[in-house]
């Protein structure tokens, strides 16, 4: 039984970019569930949330680190 070979369907632009968005709107809802506080913000504000939050984790990880370490 031979294979077909079925030519790739483009996608129209608008679709493209409706599911580009609607995939970037999940993951930002995901990111307001798991950053405190992230519930209700606008995106600007949101992604400022989560650089600090990045900050915190580090800085924590560095103080357990230096914990650790000194024992």
């Amino acid at each position: 039984m031979a294979l077909r070979r079925f030519k790739a369907r483009k996608i129209p632009r608008t679709r493209r970019i409706e599911t580009e968005s609607l995939s970037v709107r999940r993951r930002v809802r995901r990111l307001q569930k798991i950053i405190p506080g992230g519930l209700g913000l606008d995106k600007d504000l949101l992604f400022h949330r989560v650089a600090d939050y990045i900050m915190l984790l580090r800085m924590q990880i560095c103080v357990l680190r230096s914990l650790s370490s000194s024992n």
